[in-house]
């Protein structure tokens, strides 16, 4: 019953451990681009993709190789081993969105917008209600459609 009253009120559970201690502030504050390097397929279509363990080591394999989280990261692709990460941000099914990252980052929409401060966080939490009203609004400001079907199928 819990769930179904969450999916109701449009909440959201908390995402406490992913499987995966992924410092978002330390490469954010190496200025290492979320959408080049992690979150590849953000610019290409809808959905941003969450990194593989082979996304990690293509920059791993030299950097930071010492540190103890590098050191299990390899030893993951060693082991055939990927991530399976607990999904932070979503929209319920009844809800019928359907959102394409990409004409977003095409109109220079920037990531923390819709997600918040994640560059701050170690495992990334939902900071921003992405309600009808907080999309509506952003498309009024910046003059794109809210059209119905925009959005939703």
């Amino acid at each position: 019953m819990g769930a179904a009253v969450d999916d109701f009120f449009g909440r959201h559970p908390v995402v406490v451990q992913q499987p995966f201690d992924f410092p978002h502030d330390i490469h954010t504050a190496r200025q290492i681009a979320c959408t080049e390097y992690c979150h590849e397929s953000v610019s290409e279509g809808p959905v941003a993709g969450l990194p593989s363990v082979r996304t990690c080591m293509s920059c791993h394999r030299t950097v930071a190789t010492d540190r103890p989280r590098i050191q299990q990261l390899t030893q993951m692709q060693a082991q055939g081993r990927d991530f399976a990460w607990r999904r932070v941000f979503d929209y319920p099914a009844p809800s019928h969105v359907r959102f394409n990252h990409a004409p977003h980052i095409r109109s220079k929409v920037e990531c923390s917008t819709c997600h918040g401060n994640i560059g701050a966080q170690g495992v990334a939490q939902r900071n921003v209600a992405m309600t009808m009203g907080f999309c509506v609004n952003c498309h009024t400001e910046r003059k794109a459609s809210i059209d119905c079907l925009a959005c939703h199928f």
